[in-house]
């Protein structure tokens, strides 16, 4: 029934690292000090447990710590909180695992659509899958959907808006949504093909509710979510709503502090693959290898590999990795994160104007053909 996180511990010695693990048990629960914890249900229950704890190499231990179900609740803000709350804003210690538990994993199933879902709605159903962004901010509502209709027109599995469009003046968010899946939609009936259009959900906090309400009336196919600013629950949201029934792709903006210091944070997999898929998020997009972010070959791997895991949580999902994407590199990329991915494309389609669909269908080509290589 309990849940368990696995840390790992900064500490000098495997003393220094038990009393670290015991301090949180303490804090993500009771937050109290040892001695004041009541005895019975608080003490038995609610606090953590210390199920195991080792070194990993010279000052590094590795602690596994088991939670209660009751003390998360069904909020999954609660269940986050618990995970890595307080014990966040310490130095030397890292979220390396998340084991949901079975109680857990139902009270937050995962992703409604998961890898095979998408597939199914795009009607792809081998290969990686393209999805171009419409960007870049400061176009106008028929601009960005001129876009739309030309990448969808040229056999774009997924049309997802750039995070960085939101509600501004020259494009707003409604005005938008209408024109982007309407062209899409035109582009669709003519080619025959399931192009899908993800806009960034956008609004105040109380305007949220009705945007998304706004977005699935207006055709939109999935939602573009960032957890790190809208919050992980607005995913949660729309993932457990079955009258919606849209799928939830996210967007690392702001989540980047996380992962960036070795010593605290969480690792990739954990908060770009984990995190998201017990949230509900059917797609994660990350910074890909050798783009301007950084991210490693390791990390990149290790966030795919927690993304499509068949053990959960929840449905495998589909990474998407961003940055750095070309028709040149699409056989290493292939040969790296193999077919269950959805890669992204930016800056490079959009240097081809009115020619979009030429750079769509050669990045079919080179993926197909990297494909069929290694099956």
């Amino acid at each position: 029934m309990r849940f368990a996180v696995s840390y790992r511990i900064f500490a000098a010695d495997p003393a220094e690292a038990r009393a670290r693990a015991e301090g949180i048990a303490l804090e993500q629960t009771v937050e109290i000090p040892r001695d004041v914890v009541p005895a019975g249900f608080v003490e038995d229950e609610i606090l953590g447990r210390i199920e195991e704890i080792g070194r990993e190499g010279e000052g590094r231990f590795r602690a596994t710590i088991s939670y209660s179900p009751a003390s998360a609740g069904d909020e999954i803000t609660q269940f986050f909180n618990v995970i890595f709350g307080n014990s966040s804003i310490q130095r030397g210690l890292r979220v390396i695992g998340i084991e949901p538990g079975e109680e857990m994993a139902r009270r937050h199933p995962g992703p409604r659509f998961g890898s095979a879902g998408i597939r199914a709605l795009c009607g792809r159903p081998a290969g990686g899958m393209i999805a171009p962004v419409l960007k870049p901010q400061g176009l106008d509502a028929e601009a960005l959907a001129r876009i739309g209709y030309l990448c969808a027109r040229g056999g774009a599995d997924i049309v997802k808006e750039d995070h960085g469009i939101t509600d501004q003046p020259m494009a707003p968010f409604r005005e938008r949504v209408e024109k982007t899946a309407a062209a899409v939609a035109r582009a669709n009936a003519e080619t025959g093909r399931r192009a899908l259009y993800f806009p960034s959900l956008a609004g105040q906090a109380d305007e949220l509710e009705a945007n998304i309400r706004f977005a699935k009336a207006a055709g939109a196919d999935g939602l573009l979510i960032m957890p790190g600013l809208l919050g992980f629950g607005v995913v949660s949201r729309i993932a457990r709503d079955p009258a919606l029934n849209l799928p939830v792709m996210t967007h690392p903006s702001f989540l980047g502090p996380y992962v960036l210091s070795p010593d605290t944070g969480f690792d990739h997999g954990v908060i770009f693959g984990t995190l998201q898929r017990i949230a509900g998020a059917d797609i994660s997009v990350f910074p890909n290898v050798g783009g301007r972010f950084g991210f490693s070959v390791a990390e990149c791997r290790q966030i795919a590999d927690a993304c499509r895991v068949p053990e959960g949580p929840g449905r495998a999902m589909l990474p998407s990795p961003g940055g750095g994407m070309s028709v040149e590199r699409a056989a290493d990329m292939a040969a790296m994160y193999g077919p269950d991915v959805v890669y992204l494309l930016g800056g490079s389609l959009l240097r081809l104007g009115e020619r979009i669909g030429e750079g769509i269908a050669a990045m079919r080509a080179a993926l197909d053909a990297a494909e069929a290589e290694r099956a």
